[in-house]
């Protein structure tokens, strides 16, 4: 991954408290990370560092919105973007190690020796967890729906009900007796 100095704080010379740092995120923040399944992002994230002798939190509120393509009709979507992620910043000597072996996804480690944050990486992952799996119109059928491509597919499937396999026409008359 390439690593880019924009989205880096450099902690050591932060004094202890509450710091916080907005960045906003376009098309070209994920170039380096290939084809997305979304396009024109325009996200903006807070980032409210809260520093300590041994350990940081840092709080992301993800906004803004992007556009998805509807898995049902192929439709364009706009997404709004909103949620908070949480993450515990700890300093130890053997990060790999404990890294490694902490189950919780939200706990990551660095080297006591380290200076600066690299927050690309989870800009990435914080944006991707806000858009759903399925993407969807809000209601099938409706304003938003291909209402066009809804109805090919009803054919579609239609069509191949008709065209199964001759061997299970005999089953088909078994579902209509009477018990």
């Amino acid at each position: 991954m390439i690593h880019r100095r924009e989205y880096d704080i450099a902690f050591v010379g932060l004094k202890p408290g509450v710091h916080t740092f907005e960045y906003g995120i376009n098309d070209q923040f994920f170039i380096p990370y290939g084809e997305q399944d979304f396009r024109n992002c325009n996200a903006e994230i807070v980032l409210h560092l809260d520093k300590k002798s041994s350990f940081m939190q840092l709080k992301f509120e993800i906004g803004g919105q992007l556009e998805l393509i509807c898995d049902r009709c192929g439709n364009t979507l706009q997404k709004q973007l909103w949620d908070e992620f949480v993450m515990i910043v700890k300093m130890v000597d053997e990060p790999e190690l404990m890294n490694e072996q902490e189950e919780d996804p939200d706990v990551f480690y660095i080297s006591r020796g380290e200076s600066h944050l690299h927050l690309a990486d989870w800009f990435y992952e914080f944006i991707n967890l806000c858009i759903p799996l399925q993407k969807s119109c809000d209601e099938p059928g409706g304003e938003q729906c291909n209402n066009e491509v809804l109805e090919q597919l009803r054919r579609m499937e239609e069509e191949i009900k008709k065209d199964q396999n001759p061997i299970w026409k005999g089953l088909d008359q078994l579902k209509n007796l009477d018990s």
